[in-house]
């Protein structure tokens, strides 16, 4: 638990960060372009005050009642995705403009004042528009129409034949809370259903919120149909409000069985086993693989439900055959997609290493912003077969 005076450090370094970048966008589309006085006033009342509230966006969203948490909070964090493709392009139109001023300054020649306010205004639309429209189709990537079914087949050595084609459904990476919702719920569990899965794995990050405030969002769950049952793993988003016991005994009580440290047998083909959150703590919490594998059958392969990719490293060292895990967003929205791949020795698709083998969901909801772009929200139909 980080102490006050390391969380003020935390929170003063987050909002100078955020409001130096709002300054950036200030100075290059508002004070550069010359846009008039009555709309120079306000567009700097809006980034000013957007600057403010946006590291406030997730107090906020726990704080307010959700008739207001939503509206307010897609507000913020649209303009969050839309600041981010903002930025990104004034970065580019000002290195370019940067390599094209060389010459003149190499030859001591001034950019003519009209030439300059030229550029900044055309920099300044390219910028906007491509914002925007970058924007506009990371919300549409957000939506349920725009839900994928990833269909994945993984070939298990040890699978007996009786299991060919052993169809498991994925989803995770929800985040039901202020922006997403029970519709949204809804709309994941008819498809999910209309695979006639053999069994569904949920892998962590359910809920951005607590019992009260979000049961009845995520109720259509109750539902979901599967053969061989429905079964949960803690991500690290379950963790942070301090609902995560409530939340397993909310989910087995509507028959979602979590899987704790711990696994099953699957039609005596298969064991299927699952894992705390990597990032667990406290209250009995922990990622612990090798109690999850403890007297495990060796002429049966074994899957592993785990939240985080990272855990892969340990659970194939430990003869895993399969792990599935979310946690990535496939990195949600492109070129963020490099950042998150820095920190993140897994990204999304399937992984080989030794015997064992990963797959990584590109999730099924979204955090932060409430878009996607260039890594589809996703559905996982995993079909296993023997090979």
């Amino acid at each position: 638990m980080r102490s006050p005076f390391h969380f003020s450090i935390f929170l003063t370094t987050t909002c100078l960060i955020v409001l130096s970048l709002h300054y950036y966008l200030w100075a290059r589309l508002v004070r550069d372009t010359g846009v008039p006085k009555p709309w120079r006033r306000g567009l700097t009342v809006l980034l000013a005050l957007l600057g403010l509230l946006l590291p406030a966006g997730i107090p906020l969203g726990r704080l307010l009642p959700r008739p207001w948490a939503g509206p307010v909070m897609f507000i913020l964090y649209a303009w969050l995705g839309l600041a981010f493709f903002l930025i990104l392009l004034l970065a580019v139109t000002d290195g370019a403009k940067v390599l094209a001023g060389l010459p003149g300054r190499i030859q001591d020649r001034p950019l003519d004042p009209e030439r300059r306010r030229f550029l900044a205004l055309l920099s300044g639309g390219f910028t906007l528009w491509g914002g925007l429209g970058l924007s506009a189709a990371g919300l549409w990537g957000a939506t349920a129409a725009a839900l994928e079914v990833k269909r994945v087949r993984v070939a298990l050595a040890k699978l007996p034949p009786a299991l060919q084609g052993y169809r498991i459904a994925q989803v995770t990476d929800l985040h039901v809370g202020p922006l997403l919702g029970r519709d949204f719920v809804q709309e994941v569990v008819r498809r999910v259903n209309a695979l006639e899965p053999d069994l569904v794995a949920i892998t962590g990050d359910l809920v951005d919120g607590t019992v009260a405030q979000l049961s009845d969002q995520i109720a259509p769950l109750k539902d979901l149909h599967a053969k061989d049952g429905v079964f949960f793993v803690t991500g690290n988003h379950e963790y942070y409000t301090g609902d995560v016991d409530e939340w397993l005994a909310w989910l087995s009580g509507i028959g979602i069985r979590p899987l704790r440290n711990e696994r099953v047998l699957i039609r005596d083909g298969f064991e299927l086993a699952g894992t705390d959150d990597y990032n667990a703590r406290g209250r009995g919490h922990r990622q612990d693989i090798p109690k999850a594998l403890s007297g495990r059958k060796p002429d049966k392969p074994v899957v592993l439900m785990a939240h985080q990719p990272r855990s892969f490293i340990e659970a194939a060292g430990l003869g895993v055959d399969l792990q599935i895990s979310g946690h990535t967003h496939g990195g949600q929205i492109y070129p963020f997609t490099y950042v998150v791949a820095l920190f993140q020795p897994y990204l999304k698709g399937l992984y080989r290493q030794g015997g064992s083998q990963l797959y990584v969901s590109c999730g099924t909801g979204t955090w932060g912003p409430p878009m996607r772009l260039g890594a589809p929200a996703e559905i996982t139909q995993m079909e296993l077969w023997k090979g």
